[in-house]
């Protein structure tokens, strides 16, 4: 799904704090027309099949106002910094739930009224980023790794994170316009754990992504496909999900988990806690966790869903896929990033003085 701009995205910023103003004639006519259900989406590029939004709204009479974000910590500001008002569901990753949900900008979920919630997959449940899944609710899970066209490299060359810093790449090579995702990689190179608080570990980190940067050409948390799809580099770090869509287009492309452990991460409902539309959230919620829904979304966009019941409505293909479905070893090597309190501060100084070129 592309990003949703122009005069419905200016409307939902008018409608959480009035900081922009915008769409004003519309905005005036509010007080005389008749109200209208509305729910308000702040969520990843491309990351819910439009035809469910449809389906949602043909169903329900709920109209979908739509905003996109590129990396959480976009997100997070924005939702600091509206007081968790203006959207009724953001879509966090593992450690930025822990994060909200530690400031209080996150309230609970009422899961009296999901009744599909019984279809989740208990394995991806009550974890240390939210016991109970309290102020929760996963929605796709999946990995980032290393894609290859294969007209142009050797994928059978690369086979670990260290194989990026390769002088051959120079200026082939996309990275994630991500701090924790990029600073994974080079931490996992240095044997070191990519959760670490440790400022000298960072700093090895940082120097080793200095000597990366030659071969990047691009960061790219938009679209990161796009890059491959049109040649514009030859091998990026991306997600499973962006790799499998990718594929679809390109047909020579080859996803690697490398090595030293990939990204792994859930993506997950949220309610911020100052939401306007908590009962259409849910609701909305509850339509996303219909096996059908997850089959759609998992069709479509490439990244699995932790939903049981959709499983069995897969094809045998897709449910042997593994970009979709990372094998067992892999999950095991891979690592979730984790709520680093203060030290995330670190982290994003040493970032922006790699993209600064410092």
């Amino acid at each position: 799904m592309k990003k949703w701009w122009s005069c419905t995205v200016v409307a939902v910023t008018f409608i959480a704090g009035g900081i922009l103003n915008g769409c004003t004639d519309k905005a005036e006519q509010i007080g005389t027309e008749k109200k209208v259900e509305k729910l308000v989406i702040y969520n990843w590029t491309e990351y819910i099949p439009e035809d469910l939004l449809r389906q949602f709204t043909a169903e329900t009479g709920i109209e979908v106002e739509y905003a996109t974000y590129e990396s959480n910590e976009a997100m997070y500001a924005r939702v600091k910094l509206l007081d968790a008002r203006g959207y009724d569901i953001v879509v966090p990753s593992t450690f930025y739930v822990e994060k909200m949900r530690k400031e209080e900008l996150l309230q609970p979920i009422n899961k009296s009224l999901l009744s599909n919630y019984g279809n989740l997959d208990q394995n991806m449940m009550n974890k240390a980023y939210d016991p109970d899944n309290r102020y929760s609710v996963p929605y796709l899970w999946g990995s980032t790794a290393i894609a290859v066209n294969t007209d142009d490299l050797d994928a059978s060359k690369i086979s670990k994170w260290a194989d990026l810093w390769n002088p051959a790449y120079q200026g082939k090579l996309m990275l994630m316009d991500d701090v924790r995702d990029t600073f994974h990689a080079a931490l996992r190179v240095k044997g070191y754990d990519s959760n670490t608080t440790n400022e000298k570990e960072i700093r090895e980190a940082y120097e080793l992504l200095r000597e990366l940067m030659p071969n990047v050409k691009t960061f790219n948390s938009d679209s990161p496909k796009t890059p491959l799809i049109q040649g514009n580099v030859s091998v990026g770090v991306i997600w499973n999900g962006e790799a499998y869509m990718a594929q679809q287009e390109m047909g020579n492309l080859a996803f690697i988990y490398p090595e030293e452990g990939a990204v792994l991460w859930v993506d997950s409902f949220v309610i911020p806690k100052n939401a306007a539309n908590v009962e259409n959230a849910h609701k909305f919620i509850d339509f996303m966790l219909r096996p059908e829904s997850a089959k759609a979304c998992i069709e479509q966009l490439g990244y699995a869903a932790p939903n049981t019941a959709a499983l069995p409505l897969l094809s045998e293909a897709l449910r042997n896929n593994p970009i979709i479905f990372p094998p067992a070893d892999v999950i095991a090597r891979g690592g979730f990033h984790q709520d680093l309190g203060d030290a995330v501060l670190v982290y994003e100084r040493y970032w922006e003085m790699l993209k600064a070129g410092q």
